[in-house]
């Protein structure tokens, strides 16, 4: 499980039919300062994440598990959205 940022949505016309009625989103990872880590990517939203939110997401084979009855051939799920993040630095 990881933080990210949402930066915009993904419009599909032609897509898997597990993936109908299903939002994406293009997220990119953050760390905890929310300084962005590697290349945006799309993930499936399970919650009504928008652009601009700090969200926690899952992936790999769990990614799917939000949706029980489509199972999504998903990477990325976002399952929160972060209201703050706090730190504890010594």
């Amino acid at each position: 499980m990881y933080l990210g940022r949402v930066l915009g949505h993904v419009v599909c016309t032609q897509k898997d039919p597990q993936m109908q009625g299903l939002k994406l989103l293009i997220v990119t990872a953050i760390d905890g300062d929310g300084i962005a880590k590697g290349k945006p990517f799309v993930a499936c939203d399970s919650i009504g994440a928008g652009a601009g939110e700090t969200v926690f997401l899952c992936g790999g084979s769990e990614a799917s598990l939000p949706f029980r009855r489509q199972r999504p051939p998903s990477d990325a799920t976002i399952i929160g959205i972060v209201d703050s993040i706090e730190h504890n630095r010594t």
